[in-house]
């Protein structure tokens, strides 16, 4: 029975760390859940507050004599809060963390942040007695008071700023006016607003039958309390902004708020600028870049009904509309959409479990939608929608496939192929855009020895260092970077240099073989301050530069009419990944980046670059088949037992002694197999249902980056097409752990993870 409740106060307070065990009255035993809203005896006086449960057991954390007791439960279960504490409680059971983990990731805790005010003047008599006196600043040539007073007759109260600036009217002037009685200046609280665009509104355009299909569909459904995701299948250029712009506009007629994510930060500017156009200052955005203050107003101005969408990366589900009707999902088949901190939860599957907490639907689009999403949706799972043509009649970009193993042979030891040379200076020359796309960073991947093979490694991660142009090696995991070698440590031989295939050596050859472009280069180390996405964007955009190089948040959503042309540089490069998703990743990625070629009225042409030209991933993307691709991967997927066909769970074990990490690893597989011996069962060591034949326990072994920042990483891995069977065995090793005074190492759980650990 579950007697006691552990709650919080009122969330107020900055950090969700403090939550107060009650006793649960007899009348309330068996009711209660997470994200129920009690009223609870508080503090020394007793005084009535509004608590939030956040979890209940059968197990006192202090004397029950010196414990107070619910009181009664409240009402207003469609509270944001209330929601969210529930959505906590869902993350800490299906991905594993704690609940304070769990807390702080959905509720945006409110920091003291100073609040903005901004002076107005206002007036302080009546509109006629106004016009009289104005008359007479007019006749005695007082042209500031009378240029005041006449702004104020038709608005009634002014920016300070407006009257200072714009107006030109001195504060003396407005401080005699005051001492006259005629004005009043007045300090205002506002919220800050990080959307700074001059955009003219437009009305929404003309939708297609199949867009206007798709708008008809969902928000039909939705009028008929039908709630299903559903999936948005569109090819690249067919369309899939305007329908959510319709879905968007639909909801609120309805009175609802909408939520649209993105899984980069470099989409959030044109994402934006289209949503603005439509909605105005209605949308907001919620990203890292904002300040402390910025992110505070925008969770207020949700709070009070101030903004209807709110546009970001993952982290914008958990702003507390109070009617969220509908939660969009742009690109859908993204890694980023999967935390990579405790608890380690996907953005899809976590934005289901809030739409139906919110009484919310769920559309998700891409032109690549990830297997998990198409192949819940080959099971009428999600409603499943398909765009295959180009908004404005455009056909799909022409895309070669250039083998660079024949270039090679055949003389060419540049990184650009020869049909590449030929279409980059075509495009100079006719004045169009191209973009070049490198899924690399830095100006090499690894500086090695051509004489004994010695590889430069970072002494705290076993991982290479990567050459960078400032003459610097640098660890890409924990920063450490030391001066670039001459020599090789280990034989002393003066043949060691970097692998040249990093975004700045693609700018350095395109700048020594097309001097005349003007060639920008957009990767992780060119946008580290705030504002340095909009700034390359908008200039490529505004046709600044001819040719834009970078690496995959290049080829993500973004929208430029005058590219028409699209290289792929080692285009192979993702498939040597140690990970059982680089084939789907590969083709996403190649799919993508054709997809931003010949968007408008010019046509498009794609060079993919491969060492492999005849790999099935390579071939589906460039014929822009996803069909056949999901065909074809689904059954190495099936056969395999990885997701979408079954479901893995990756305990992850650190510690700074590696016979530690081992240890904890061993004793989390010995606990995932104990599973399946009953006389163990029986002594109470395991307490979930024996594992099935189909359930695997692989491991311990060491993860694939063994150590990085001086820690020492374990990994066990756990198949099962069941997901909770997984999650029983997750509370298993949590419970185990708990018991422990001093459990070895530190433990994460990670469900079907999106790389390798």
């Amino acid at each position: 029975m579950d007697r006691f409740a552990k709650i919080i106060v009122d969330i107020s307070h900055e950090k969700v760390d403090r939550p107060f065990q009650y006793k649960v009255p007899d009348a309330l035993q068996g009711k209660l859940t997470p994200g129920m809203r009690v009223r609870i005896p508080f503090g020394k006086g007793n005084r009535q507050r509004t608590g939030y449960v956040i979890e209940v057991g059968d197990v006192p954390e202090f004397p029950e004599g010196k414990m107070k007791e619910i009181q009664d439960v409240l009402g207003g279960d469609t509270e944001p809060q209330q929601r969210m504490i529930a959505l906590a409680a869902w993350l800490k059971e299906q991905y594993g963390s704690t609940m304070i983990q769990a807390l702080k990731t959905v509720l945006p805790a409110r920091r003291r942040v100073a609040l903005r005010e901004k002076k107005e003047v206002k007036l302080a008599v009546s509109v006629q007695d106004a016009k009289e006196r104005l008359e007479s600043f007019v006749k005695k040539h007082q042209t500031a008071k009378a240029r005041l007073l006449s702004e104020l007759i038709r608005e009634e109260r002014l920016d300070w700023e407006l009257v200072t600036k714009r107006l030109h009217v001195s504060p003396q002037t407005v401080k005699s006016l005051e001492e006259a009685g005629v004005v009043l200046q007045t300090a205002v609280t506002y919220y800050r607003n990080p959307v700074k665009l001059d955009a003219v509104r437009e009305e929404g355009k003309y939708l297609s039958d199949t867009q206007r299909h798709i708008v008809e569909s969902v928000l039909g459904e939705f009028d008929q309390n039908r709630r299903r995701p559903y999936l948005i299948h569109g090819i690249t250029g067919s369309g899939k902004t305007e329908v959510y712009l319709g879905l968007i506009a639909g909801m609120i007629e309805r009175g609802r708020q909408a939520i649209v994510l993105i899984p980069e930060i470099a989409l959030t500017y044109q994402t934006l600028l289209r949503f603005y156009k439509r909605f105005g200052e209605r949308v907001s955005v919620m990203n890292s870049s904002l300040s402390a203050g910025e992110r505070q107003d925008q969770i207020e101005r949700a709070r009070r009904g101030e903004i209807d969408v709110i546009i970001g990366p993952r982290s914008a589900l958990f702003v507390p509309f109070p009617r969220l009707g509908m939660i969009l999902m742009d690109e859908e088949h993204e890694s980023s959409y999967k935390s990579e901190t405790m608890p380690k939860y996907h953005a899809r599957e976590t934005a289901l479990e809030l739409a139906r907490l919110s009484d919310a639907v769920v559309v998700m689009g891409s032109a690549t939608p990830s297997l998990e999403a198409y192949s819940r949706a080959m099971r009428k799972e999600f409603g499943l929608f398909t765009m295959k043509e180009r908004l404005a009649g455009g056909r799909l970009p022409q895309v070669y496939v250039e083998d660079l193993r024949r270039e090679l042979r055949e003389g060419n030891r540049s990184i650009f192929s020869r049909r590449l040379q030929e279409k980059l200076g075509e495009r100079l020359l006719r004045k169009e855009q191209t973009m070049l796309f490198l899924n690399r960073r830095g100006y090499a991947g690894f500086v090695s020895c051509r004489s004994c093979g010695y590889v430069c490694k970072c002494p705290h991660c076993e991982v290479s260092l990567s050459e960078h142009r400032n003459g610097k090696l640098v660890c890409h995991y924990c920063g450490f970077a030391q001066p670039a070698l001459s020599r090789c440590p280990e034989c002393g031989s003066p043949y060691i240099s970097g692998f040249k295939a990093g975004t700045e050596a693609v700018e350095e050859q395109l700048l020594k073989r097309y001097p005349q472009a003007k060639v920008l280069r957009m990767d992780a180390d060119t946008t580290k301050t705030r504002d340095s996405y909009e700034r390359l964007l908008s200039a490529f955009a505004n046709r600044e530069a001819d040719i834009l190089v970078g690496t995959q948040m290049i080829v993500k959503g973004h929208d430029f009419p005058n590219v028409t042309l699209v290289g792929v540089l080692a285009a192979d490069l993702s498939l040597s990944v140690n990970d059982y998703r680089a084939g789907e990743r590969t083709f996403q990625l190649l799919t993508q980046a054709a997809g931003r070629a010949g968007r408008a009225e010019k046509p498009g042409e794609v060079v993919i670059q491969t060492y492999q030209p005849e790999h099935y991933c390579i071939r589906y993307a460039a014929a822009q088949d996803y069909e056949g691709f999901y065909r074809e991967e689904i059954q190495y997927r099936t056969l395999l037992s990885y997701p979408p066909a079954a479901h893995i769970l990756a305990v992850q074990l650190f510690a700074a002694r590696e016979e530690e990490a081992q240890g904890a690893a061993q004793e989390a597989a010995r606990l995932a197999r104990c599973a399946s011996k009953k006389e163990e069962a029986e002594r109470g060591v395991c307490n979930v249902r024996s594992l099935a034949p189909q359930t695997v326990v692989i491991g311990p072994a060491p993860a694939h980056i063994g150590k990085i920042n001086d820690v020492y990483r374990y990994g066990v891995y756990i198949k099962s097409k069941d997901y909770q069977r997984l999650v029983e065995i997750k509370d298993l090793i949590e419970q185990y752990r708990a018991g422990q005074e001093h459990p070895k190492g530190n433990c994460q759980f990670d469900f079907d993870p999106m790389s390798a650990y």
